[in-house]
């Protein structure tokens, strides 16, 4: 199904209305709204897909960051507000981290923003491979078990540990279909890194994963 101009521009407006209604702060990032349409068939993205760990630093455009986003954990139906990735009793108990070189934000994926949690290149605590240090981007994936109602402890990390990995699936094809790199991690010092992003003892990391364009390429 096609995304018409209006649609999209309604989609826009509502976007920017919510965003006004909320606190924002000087060092959030408003991102571009995200592209619904194209890329590579669906097949070959997935004949594509692979685990890459050799990442040139070249910065990524706002525009592939914001479709990006999109595909891993957006809304894809306004109406009610669900996603791209499936979500059990669709508690939404996953956050996506985007930890750039100018510092570390949270996907608000309902207004479009990124919202700013801490200042400063955090890339090389997301992970323990060398290579996050240098690529443009890492994700990380937060869970919030107090949305999780209903469910016991063992449960709660089991639905966002599948949480977590539907989203990382999305951003694998994602990459295939854009030609960029991309290796999801559980090799993470959580403890140091949630100090980093200010999380709660609430919130649970998950994985992280890195996203950038392969070394010696475009």
């Amino acid at each position: 199904m096609k995304v018409t101009a209006a649609v999209f521009t309604v989609v826009a407006l509502t976007i920017g209305l919510a965003f006004a209604g909320t606190e924002a702060s000087p060092d959030d990032i408003r991102l571009p709204a995200p592209r619904m349409e194209g890329g590579k068939p669906l097949f070959t993205a997935l004949s594509e897909r692979r685990s890459s760990r050799d990442f040139s630093d070249k910065p990524l455009p706002m525009q592939v960051v914001s479709d990006l986003l999109w595909a891993a954990f957006g809304i894809n139906r306004a109406d009610s507000g669900k996603r791209t990735a499936p979500s059990a009793r669709n508690w939404q108990e996953i956050d996506v981290y985007v930890v750039l070189a100018e510092g570390a934000y949270r996907y608000d994926a309902k207004n479009n923003v990124l919202r700013a949690v801490a200042k400063g290149d955090l890339r090389a605590l997301t992970g323990k491979q060398t290579f996050v240090a240098k690529a443009p981007l890492n994700l990380v994936y937060v869970a919030n078990p107090a949305k999780m109602t209903g469910a016991s402890d063992d449960d709660r990390v089991l639905y966002y540990s599948a949480g977590a990995g539907f989203i990382s699936q999305n951003v694998y094809l994602f990459c295939a279909s854009e030609g960029l790199g991309t290796v999801v991690r559980g090799l993470v010092d959580r403890k140091v890194l949630a100090e980093a992003l200010k999380l709660p003892e609430t919130l649970r990391i998950v994985l992280a994963q890195t996203v950038g364009y392969p070394e010696g390429g475009k």
